[in-house]
């Protein structure tokens, strides 16, 4: 089995550079083909990715290809150099192509817990998880997905709310709520907003798809 390493087009448009770090931590190549088109990677192949999104789409939709989450090999290492948080608590928002995904639920509260942050779990969580209003983006009007988003943001019972997906990033910010990214996070880094309305982000997203 042969690994390449897809950090994700929104990782890509956020923060380049930490997608970067992730690949030389990682040391396999590194696959930007988009997860919406074939990876024409030979059978065998496990894809090591960042998001939710494509870690569904490359193991449903491509056959011959496996997945790994990022956060399942990190929470395996005793290599990498974690930072301590000092129990801060913060909530959490599972992405919600990963509500049947145990092994990602338990390997990103894993590494929480290796980062000394205190998980306050929303009432919706893990499998039960309901999505941050992205999703619906394309389906209902831009201010339904924004009332979505403020109702999702409500559940959170902490105002610092660790997100796997930079959609769900948004999301968090929109509702009134403060993201922590969790890429942010292994790095000490602070999440950055940058473009968070929804027509404006969607867009950017479609931009790199047609490039990748």
């Amino acid at each position: 089995m042969s690994q390449v390493f897809a950090p994700g087009c929104a990782l890509m448009i956020y923060k380049p550079e930490l997608g970067k770090r992730l690949l030389d931590w990682l040391g396999v190549p590194e696959h930007l083909t988009c997860c919406r088109h074939d990876p024409q990677r030979p059978a065998g192949t496990q894809i090591v990715n960042v998001c939710a999104g494509c870690d569904r789409r490359y193991r449903e939709l491509y056959p011959g290809i496996s997945t790994i989450s990022l956060w399942e090999v990190l929470s395996a290492s005793d290599r990498f150099p974690f930072p301590d948080y000092g129990g801060a608590r913060m909530s959490i928002l599972d992405a919600c192509p990963t509500r049947t995904e145990a092994r990602v639920h338990d390997a990103v509260r894993a590494l929480l817990a290796r980062m000394n942050i205190t998980v306050v779990e929303p009432s919706n969580t893990r499998t039960r998880g309901t999505c941050c209003g992205d999703s619906f983006y394309g389906l209902l009007p831009v201010d339904q997905v924004k009332a979505l988003m403020v109702k999702r943001a409500g559940e959170m019972p902490c105002e610092d709310v660790v997100v796997y997906c930079v959609s769900c990033c948004k999301a968090m910010h929109i509702g009134g709520k403060r993201p922590r990214y969790l890429v942010d996070l292994l790095f000490n880094e602070p999440t950055l907003i940058g473009t968070f309305e929804p027509d404006e982000w969607h867009q950017q997203i479609q931009e790199f798809i047609d490039v990748h």
